[in-house]
């Protein structure tokens, strides 16, 4: 019975293992589902919507080639239709049924924009409109069309010749592919998801069947045993009878002597109980290995296998239609670092035409006077620097429009005692990257209000608004007057004096300056709003916070008729205007960029200054 029983399991430990090898072998299923395609044409963009990448689960994988450059990205649907704007574009689907890609090519509709006349030229006439481009214009209008460095992706990738790259976007972010705007975007392209090809039983079949081969074993060795003991006693040898006393013994046959005499007597055969032990861990050890250590050969009964879906913003938002802010968190830390980069290089360069890449407006022109001065004063101080890594105040607009506006804090990681800067980031249009309008160090003790989360965003207020103390549009002149007049001004009471080290600074250098005048010269000092748009960002509780610029006017003016007014040579007003000595005057400007929280309408808190960089600008004589 027991051979019967060892048989049996070895018959059943065979079919298990095999079984158990086949699933990962000749009955393993795929590991991925692709489609592909080639585009056909030379438009120059390519797009993959979420809602195409989506309809298998997990992650995608792309491969695409067929062009010397490929560029890939990937960014909220709104924004990718926004870049492209009216530029045709091919538009691939996932035709499941026949298990490839289909390529469409999409023509946007024309935005709609009120008639202007044309701008006539110097010789009355009006320009062409097929004029051809200035080589300048051209570069500039490839630059534009060049999808790389776009600040609206999430991510971008550029390999040349092919690319690779496995991303997890939701259905509603899409993926763009082009080569470099111009030329025709790479025409090969696979599109693969992770299939579930686990083979939870294959583990527990070839593990069971070791175990049942080693019991058939046992058994087997048992039964060998037990036959051995139940043979019972031999037969005794035959007595000797009556005339066989004296009967010769029979010798021994001479081949045993010779056999004791050269030392070979017979082999004893191989036990097999030890060879059936050498051929256990061999078979554990093989089988062992075509199973492998892999989960997906075992049964997962801690649910912990199951697909979590990747996360949209619209998880994020806790009401409906409210629009995307701005940027995402991680987007908004490679723009400032691209900044911050900008910004160094600029200022060591003293290259204005890069600084203007990412900077516009008051910050602009703090950075294109300090160039100029710096060629004459290299121990001059560097502007305001940017630095890269992103403090704990983010603030985007929630908006689907443009211009879109961010204000983040910056810190220096390597010089703590650096105040952190406040930075007013600006997008005017879909194909133009965020430009610092205001980059101002704040206050020390500056009281940052409560703001919506970086996650949800805020909206930008317009400058006529009245739901705070004061409008945007007011509070730059407002706080000139304060500047000029002090505490006879109107506004004075509106403003937090305390903590306001600006208003300190600018009275002690005033005086300072009187001080040091000849009597043979005159100076008037006058403060006004600057040029740039005011930036309000709401708050909570109905609060702005609020980013304008003034600008300080200096002129000293000699006191009689032909008499000279001389410029230190080392000063900044001296290397800016190229005057040593003038008998007319000189003007000297200054801009002071300014971030102040304004409270809501009916409060009776004060307008507070949050933080302020000063810089001079301009310098001419009269």
């Amino acid at each position: 019975m027991r051979f019967v029983l060892a048989i049996l399991a070895f018959v059943v430990a065979a079919a298990m293992i095999v079984l158990g090898i086949a699933q990962h072998t000749i009955f393993l299923g795929p590991s991925t589902y692709a489609v592909n395609t080639t585009v056909k044409g030379d438009l120059p963009y390519t797009v993959i919507s979420g809602e195409e990448l989506t309809q298998q689960p997990g992650q995608q994988s792309l491969t695409v080639s067929g062009s010397d450059q490929v560029f890939l990205a990937y960014g909220r649907t709104a924004d990718v239709q926004a870049w492209l704007g009216e530029s045709p574009y091919n538009a691939l689907t996932v035709d499941s049924e026949n298990h490839r890609l289909k390529s469409s090519v999409v023509t946007p509709k024309a935005v709609q924009t009120d008639d202007v006349a044309e701008e006539p030229t110097e010789g009355g006439a009006a320009a062409p409109e097929d004029a051809a481009p200035t080589a300048e214009e051209q570069a500039a209008l490839d630059a534009q069309a060049n999808p790389a460095g776009s600040d609206l992706w999430l991510a971008e990738y550029s390999e040349e010749g092919a690319l690779v790259q496995t991303i997890s976007v939701p259905d509603d972010v899409s993926v763009i592919l082009a080569s470099n705007g111009t030329d025709a975007a790479p025409d090969r392209v696979e599109v693969s998801w992770p299939l579930d090809n686990a083979t939870p039983w294959a583990g527990p079949l070839i593990v069971g069947g070791i175990l049942l081969l080693i019991v058939g074993l046992v058994l087997y060795l048992l039964g060998i045993q037990h036959m051995r003991r139940s043979r019972g006693p031999r037969r005794k040898g035959v007595t000797a009878g009556p005339g066989m006393e004296k009967m010769p013994k029979v010798p021994k046959p001479s081949r045993y002597k010779s056999d004791k005499q050269h030392g070979s007597a017979p082999k004893r055969k191989r036990s097999i109980r030890k060879s059936m032990v050498a051929i256990v861990p061999i078979a554990l050890v093989s089988a062992l290995a075509l199973t492998g250590c892999s989960a997906s050969s075992w049964p997962d009964f801690s649910g912990t296998g199951q697909v979590t879906p990747t996360p949209t913003p619209t998880d994020l938002l806790p009401v409906e239609d409210q629009p995307y802010p701005a940027v995402t968190g991680p987007q908004l830390k490679r723009i400032v670092s691209q900044i911050s980069g900008v910004a160094l290089e600029a200022d060591a360069a003293r290259d204005a035409t890069l600084a203007a890449t990412r900077f516009s407006g008051p910050a602009l022109e703090e950075r294109t006077a300090n160039y100029a001065i710096r060629a004459k004063l290299p121990d001059y101080a560097l502007p305001t620097p940017i630095p890269a890594t992103a403090g704990g105040l983010t603030l985007p607009e929630a908006t689907e429009t443009w211009p879109r506006t961010v204000l983040t804090v910056v810190h220096d990681d390597t010089d703590p005692s650096l105040a952190p800067t406040a930075v007013v980031l600006v997008q005017e249009s879909p194909r133009e990257n965020y430009l610092v309008q205001s980059a101002v160090r704040l206050e020390p003790d500056a009281q940052i209000p409560d703001v919506a989360p970086a996650t949800i965003g805020t909206a930008r207020l317009p400058p006529e608004s009245t739901f705070q103390i004061l409008q945007p549009n007011q509070l730059a002149a407002a706080y000139a007057d304060v500047i000029t007049n002090g505490d006879q001004s109107e506004y004075f009471d509106l403003f937090e004096a305390e903590g306001d080290s600006l208003r300190t600074a600018i009275a002690a250098d005033r005086q300072a300056k009187k001080d040091g005048l000849p009597s043979t010269a005159t100076i008037e000092f006058s403060a006004a709003a600057g040029t740039a748009t005011p930036v309000a960002l709401a708050t909570n509780e109905s609060g702005a916070i609020v980013a304008v610029d003034i600008v300080e006017t200096e002129v000293v003016k000699p006191v009689d008729t032909g008499a000279k007014i001389k410029l230190a040579p080392d000063s900044a007003t001296s290397a800016l205007s190229g005057l040593t000595e003038t008998e007319t005057g000189v003007q000297a400007t200054y801009t002071d960029q300014l971030l102040f929280y304004v409270p809501p309408a009916g409060s009776t808190e004060s307008i507070r200054l949050l933080g302020f960089s000063q810089a001079l600008n301009k310098a001419a004589g009269l």
